[in-house]
């Protein structure tokens, strides 16, 4: 009897840890909505892990894997993902704490590969995407609208000269697995 009575208190103590540890996760997530709310979203991020002490915002892009969900006009609407100008952006996104990435399509088939970087001040993400051998095809630098923890947003502009119609890319992290396509060969 004496060895139930023991697991029952380890059982309840595992049970009130996990609580506790649960309760903590929602205030801190509750904080960074509320501050999201409050101001700039980039600046908020900012601020939350500034406060925290923990990530740059490197370190959050390269935390997790992210997915397209959604897309934003200007005036802040719902655009869908096949949309002309949005469908380019959509996939799901790997990038690595080394200062490289691999991006997919929705059906794991490969989109691009390359290097990442994100500023200090976390507003904006670079990406060299380059072929099977290493040769520069693009580069492309992008606003960055939100950089935490559940959410990575960047603006794209159909027309560079055009400032007043971008469409938001919002990525949110994703368990999906990086699938075993590798076409790095350089």
């Amino acid at each position: 009897m004496k060895k139930h009575v023991n697991t029952s208190k380890l059982l309840m103590s595992l049970g009130g840890a996990s609580l506790a540890i649960g309760l903590l996760a929602g205030c801190t997530a509750g904080a960074e909505a509320g501050q999201a709310i409050a101001g700039s979203t980039a600046e908020a991020t900012q601020g939350a892990a500034a406060a925290t002490g923990t990530m740059t915002p490197s370190e959050i892009l390269s935390s997790t894997a992210w997915e397209t969900t959604g897309a934003t006009d200007a005036q802040g609407e719902a655009v869908e993902l096949s949309d002309k100008d949005v469908s380019n952006f959509v996939g799901n996104a790997y990038f690595r704490a080394d200062g490289t990435f691999d991006m997919y399509n929705l059906d794991d088939s490969p989109k691009m590969q390359g290097d990442w970087t994100v500023s200090d001040d976390g507003k904006t993400r670079s990406i060299v995407a380059k072929d099977d051998a290493g040769k520069v095809l693009f580069t492309r630098d992008s606003q960055i609208v939100t950089l935490a923890g559940e959410e990575f947003t960047y603006r794209v502009f159909p027309d560079p000269e055009k400032t007043d119609v971008y469409f938001d890319i919002v990525h949110t992290p994703t368990s999906h697995p990086e699938p075993a396509v590798s076409w790095r060969s350089y």
